[in-house]
């Protein structure tokens, strides 16, 4: 099963979901990735470190969708709220929009507090898949 984390830019929401992904899930069946409906300027060096507090490994390189890469994901998990669900209808199997806001990257303590939602939907989601697999 391919799974692709979405946001506008992947320097942040989708790219945190990607890496907590990674750390959580031990099902080598399960394939992850993320990009941005746009692809970003590179992830700020804070996202970075503030990530490595969570165990998380945050490339600072951002990626842009490739429309014919998303016909082969199977779960398409928007986790931003300014990117609409219609742009990928009929176009992958599933989609889950999260609706998680943006934060400047100045404020620290809204990063931690976005991450710490980010990795607590991201570990549900990893238990749901590996139930349904069994």
């Amino acid at each position: 099963m391919r799974v692709l984390f979405v946001c506008k830019h992947n320097r942040f929401r989708s790219k945190i979901a990607e890496a907590a992904f990674k750390k959580i899930n031990k099902n080598k069946n399960l394939k992850v990735s993320s990009a941005g409906v746009f692809k970003g300027f590179p992830t700020e060096n804070i996202v970075v470190k503030i990530g490595n507090k969570f165990g998380l490994k945050i490339p600072k390189k951002t990626k842009g969708l490739i429309e014919k890469e998303i016909y082969k994901v199977d779960l398409l998990i928007i986790t931003a709220n300014d990117v609409p669900a219609s742009l990928f209808k009929n176009k992958v199997k599933k989609i889950i929009v999260w609706k998680i806001p943006d934060t400047s990257q100045n404020n620290i303590r809204k990063i931690e507090e976005i991450i710490r939602i980010i990795i607590k939907k991201v570990d549900k989601l990893v238990y749901q898949l590996n139930r349904r697999r069994k």
